[in-house]
């Protein structure tokens, strides 16, 4: 194995002894946890660049930790679909970091170290090419979100924090029960090893093994705030600090990749009785999700709870072309992952500096005096509001119309094409409300008329101070989703590609298997 390969495993170990380090020798030193951690991460993303450009030319490389042979030893496994998460999760976190080092990470002393732990876990989840192993990067990424959720204290973190604790160790429960059905099925829990196996599982053991498939597909659903599953989202994210609730954006988007990888290439057409196990569930669920997200952002009286129901409303439409398990659904989906967690990231951060520009009235959608340098503000809450509802230019209208293209041929067409376009012009109009009340309503009775606002409806605790870093954050990510418009050819291209990949679980499982890799222990 080349120096090079070495380096697959690398987005995690850095992660870890970035933490590791900073817990042990920089925990009273603020200034120097932002140096090494905005380092760490920068390295990180230079890593992804590195990962992607080499996945590029479609070659599946597994990378054996110890030299076990497969299957019985810890595996990594490098292709275009975790390359590609590896590299958005890289863009987000140094985007994240700049923006928490603006003051969010003083409001405790392990914020920088509980990122760190959450990169670790995201980015081994992305990388495992073992189900178990998923589990624990799973363990390593929620507890990691734990303490960010509860950074900077007050009740209604804690109260959102119990609940969103209670639901993953649900979520946790069913997952470990899910892997010990697959594992007394099938003898193994190696991914690969689980495709080839799954069709010759004997014809008493099947009905356990489809369990054991839905009950991963209903954590992932969880994880992904499929419908009904959702309704920890706006919670958990409504309370968290803004850069925390930036980085969950993508957490969904875990749950949505591991559905892909494994009941579309573990459980996919060569699994025998139980290939496409979850697929009858997905659309409807993504239907009814798409709705209710809808719903929640025209309803909603709070601008960072209208920002996690368009994060519900926009994993509706990523699952709905996941579920179509084609390669123009899986293209669509790739896209439209990418863009809507870059979306959702920067209308946090929006949401946050609409809050301190604002004062004792923070995020509440209701008329308040105007803000500061407010053309500036609404300007990119405009933008960053319009990619999100998939208006054109902008990359989410060129992610609707992947999706609905690679709908046209579903039996479900119709009802896609229907709840897409009418659950969009929701969201416009829940937009459209939120920037009004805040910045054009706000002019309307400014001069200090305005009636004293009645006490805000949670403690807002943001640092008032808003620095260049946390701006350049902000179009950092916007600067990024234009890339996505003005490169959406080679980009479409790249994600088909990726999906082609992803729907050959031969081809996987004979690279994992390539002689020329694993061990012979026979010698």
């Amino acid at each position: 194995m080349s120096v090079m390969n070495h380096l697959i495993i690398a987005p995690i170990l850095l992660p870890a002894f970035t933490a590791a380090f900073i817990v042990l020798a920089l925990r009273d030193d603020l200034r120097l946890q932002r140096i090494v951690s905005g380092v760490a991460t920068a390295a990180l993303l230079a890593l992804g660049i590195y990962l992607y450009a080499l996945a590029a030319d479609g070659e599946t490389r597994p990378y054996l930790l110890g030299n076990w042979p497969v299957p019985f030893g810890i595996i990594l496994v490098l292709d275009r679909l975790s390359a590609l998460m590896v590299l958005l999760t890289g863009i987000l976190g140094l985007v994240v970091v700049a923006y928490a080092s603006g003051g969010w990470d003083e409001k405790g002393r392990h914020f920088h170290a509980l990122f760190q732990f959450q990169l670790m876990g995201i980015m081994g989840a992305f990388l495992t090419g073992d189900a178990f192993n998923l589990f624990v990067f799973f363990e390593v990424m929620l507890i990691a979100s734990y303490g960010l959720m509860l950074h900077g204290g007050g009740p209604a973190r804690l109260k959102a924090g119990f609940h969103y604790v209670t639901i993953n160790l649900i979520g946790s429960t069913l997952f470990l029960f899910a892997i010990g059905l697959i594992y007394a099925t099938t003898g193994t829990l190696n991914m690969a090893d689980i495709a080839r196996r799954s069709a010759e599982v004997a014809a008493g053991d099947v009905a356990l093994l489809r369990v054991g498939a839905l009950l991963l597909f209903l954590v992932f659903a969880l994880k992904s705030s499929l419908a009904p599953l959702h309704w920890w989202l706006p919670t958990t994210y409504g309370a968290a600090s803004a850069p925390a609730a930036a980085i969950f954006a993508i957490m969904t988007k875990v749950g949505a990749y591991s559905i892909i990888r494994m009941h579309a290439m573990v459980f996919g057409p060569e699994a025998g009785e139980i290939a496409w196990t979850a697929a009858p569930w997905i659309i409807p669920a993504a239907l009814v999700t798409l709705l209710v997200g809808a719903l929640g952002v025209l309803a909603t009286r709070r601008l960072v709870d209208l920002v996690a129901f368009s994060v519900v409303w926009s994993m509706g439409s990523l699952l709905v072309a996941l579920g179509l398990f084609d390669v123009e659904g899986l293209t669509a989906a790739l896209y439209y992952a990418v863009h809507s967690t870059v979306a959702a990231a920067v209308l946090f951060l929006i949401a946050d500096m609409v809050t301190r520009r604002r004062g004792a009235s923070g995020d509440a959608l209701r008329t308040a005096p105007p803000v500061g340098n407010d053309a500036l503000l609404s300007g990119l809450f405009f933008v960053a509001a319009i990619a999100m509802a998939g208006l054109p230019p902008f990359s989410g209208f060129i992610g609707k119309l992947l999706i609905l293209d690679a709908a046209r041929a579903s039996a479900y067409g119709p009802w896609i094409w229907a709840l897409v376009l009418v659950t969009s012009l929701v969201v416009i109009i829940g937009f459209a409300r939120a920037g009004s009340t805040l910045f054009w309503k706000a002019q309307a009775v400014g001069g200090g008329l305005v009636a004293a606002a009645p006490p805000p409806e949670r403690e807002f605790d943001t640092p008032r101070k808003e620095t260049g870093a946390m701006r350049l954050s902000v179009y950092a990510l916007l600067a990024f989703a234009a890339l996505l418009v003005v490169f959406a050819g080679p980009a479409t291209e790249a994600f088909e590609a990726t999906a082609r990949q992803i729907l050959d679980p031969a081809g996987y499982v004979a690279a994992v298997f390539d002689p020329a890799i694993v061990p012979d222990w026979s010698r």
